[in-house]
């Protein structure tokens, strides 16, 4: 008997510290930060977010919202990295696909962070949002709390809930009737706090007794400081708040969102959010700095395809090479070899007539005949509309060259890494369709000179052309990437922040890299042409 009722009280007494945890662990988790995610694209900026509020020093919960379109992969992530991840599914947009973008066909789902009653309070943030200062004060708030925009309309990017299932039952019921200017989810609130713009503002000075002593505002309004949108950033290339007291910045700008590598090269703030982004530790595997394994492997491959590639295209010349090198003793008796070449002439085109001895050329008459191949003195034995036809080759082979670089490298790898690829997978593809491209010339040289047969004078030998285009083509394909480097990148390294100054130094760096190329270009196309028919005529002969 005493034993049976030594075995109540410690069931008793087990029954009230399982209680008493139970009550502590829902105090802690009263107040939440909450975010929502429709794919994968998301989890990047997700994971930055939630690492942006650690470092702030919150013990509030982080909650994720994923719908079905967020991979199993991606939800282990986040949970490892911290957030509790909750899943839902998608409310349809009841707008007209006519009257809303693709984009905003599932964003109604938003409104669910209203049915969070198991929290007292939560803070929603948009997945490409950062907290840069702590934003505890936010849940002192009222029950409904935004940043008013321009046009006295409140972004719905960083919102105070109050989880309410109530209210959420009747934003489902207006769902069908209310307008949305945007067609998405932020119209919708709009229209449903329709009195927002008259709310006071949120002061996050006010002492919590002060709080307490209050009835909870319905609706209040939130400072810049808690929603610093980078598009009115880069209107003025500056924050219209003091820097220092930002809480949370927004990037706003539509596709070009702080993950994807090419944003940084052209925001300023994202600096801030890659800063972030490095310090993200390895919650799983490959995953340290916002990498991912997936990434990491494709990186590897794209970085050594070109080389791959132009090793078995070109294996036989670079053996050649290293034959001719070899063959020299060092690289200085090479250099010298191709000084004496360039001294001679020999290693520039020029015109050698059989009447005249070999010696009896000077190097000056050899410049002169060599710039008079280009001029309108030899355009005669250039086929009509040559260089427009060289001209439509080199824009489609260099847009092929960069749709397929954007097409392989993934979005979310880092913005170095991202540049590097871009210009190692554009230079590569660029080189070997336009070569491709000098090869057909050549063999259009070579068929135009065969149809002349011993009609044409050049066969008869009153002027043949010795011809030895590799080191002009050499130059000229490495003064075209220096360009290319440097266009998109001088006003970058001058320093130049605003994105339209920027945008604008880049589009005359492509000009004048556009005006070089064509020239370029055309200068190889004719080298090829003329090479191809000069071969052909001296295998006649």
């Amino acid at each position: 008997m005493r034993d049976r009722g030594l075995l109540s009280v410690a069931t008793l007494l087990l029954l009230a510290l399982a209680a008493l945890s139970s009550g502590g662990a829902l105090a802690a988790s009263e107040e939440a930060y909450v975010t929502l995610l429709y794919g994968d694209q998301f989890v990047l900026g997700a994971r930055v977010l939630g690492k942006s509020l650690r470092d702030t020093g919150t013990t509030k919960d982080l909650v994720a919202l994923v719908s079905d379109g967020v991979s199993t992969y991606a939800q282990n992530l986040l949970s490892a990295d911290g957030w509790k991840v909750q899943k839902i599914s998608l409310l349809t947009n009841p707008n007209p696909k006519s009257s809303r973008p693709k984009r905003f066909w599932g964003v109604y789902t938003k409104p669910k962070i209203f049915s969070l009653t198991q929290y007292k309070k939560v803070v929603y943030l948009d997945a490409d949002t950062i907290v840069v200062k702590s934003i505890e004060d936010l849940f002192k708030c009222g029950k409904f709390c935004a940043n008013l925009k321009h046009s006295e309309r409140l972004n719905s990017g960083v919102l105070v809930v109050e989880p309410s299932e109530a209210l959420f039952k009747d934003m489902m019921d207006k769902v069908a009737v209310l307008p949305s200017y945007t067609g998405g989810d932020q119209g919708f609130l709009n229209s449903y706090y329709a009195d927002f713009p008259n709310a006071h503002l949120f002061d996050p000075s006010i002492r919590e007794e002060e709080v307490q002593s209050k009835p909870e505002p319905e609706t209040q309004r939130l400072t810049t400081l808690y929603n610093a949108d980078v598009g009115l950033y880069m209107l003025a290339n500056k924050w219209m708040v003091e820097e220092k007291e930002l809480r949370i910045i927004h990037y706003t700008l539509g596709p070009l969102k702080p993950w994807d590598w090419y944003t940084a090269w052209l925001i300023k703030p994202v600096e801030v959010w890659q800063e972030i982004r490095n310090r993200v530790e390895a919650s799983l595997p490959g995953t340290g700095g916002g990498k991912s394994p997936h990434d990491q492997h494709i990186v590897f491959i794209l970085f050594l395809l070109p080389f791959f590639v132009l090793i078995s295209i070109y294996y036989r010349t670079l053996i050649q090479a290293m034959r001719d090198l070899s063959g020299q003793g060092t690289l200085c008796v090479f250099g010298k070899r191709l000084y004496h070449q360039y001294k001679s002439g020999t290693i520039l085109p020029v015109y050698s007539s059989v009447a005249t001895s070999s010696s009896s050329s000077s190097h000056p008459n050899q410049m002169v005949r060599w710039f008079e191949l280009f001029t309108d003195r030899e355009n005669g034995s250039i086929p009509p509309l040559f260089g427009h036809i060289t001209s439509v080759a080199w824009i489609v082979s260099l847009g092929t060259s960069l749709g397929v670089a954007f097409m392989l490298i993934p979005l979310q790898v880092t913005p170095g890494t991202g540049l590097l690829l871009m210009y190692e997978l554009t230079f590569t593809s660029f080189f070997l369709l336009f070569n491709g491209y000098l090869r057909l010339v050549h063999r259009w040289g070579s068929a135009v000179g065969n149809r002349a047969g011993h009609d044409d004078p050049s066969g008869k030998g009153h002027q043949r052309y010795i011809l030895n285009s590799d080191a002009i083509a050499i130059l000229y394909w490495i003064i075209m990437a220096l360009l290319a480097i440097f266009a998109p990148l001088w006003p970058i390294l001058l320093g130049v922040s605003s994105l339209f100054a920027k945008l604008g130094m880049m589009v005359a760096g492509g000009v004048v890299l556009a005006v070089f190329m064509d020239h370029a270009t055309v200068y190889l196309a004719k080298l090829a042409f003329i090479k191809g028919k000069k071969n052909s005529d001296l295998s006649r002969s």
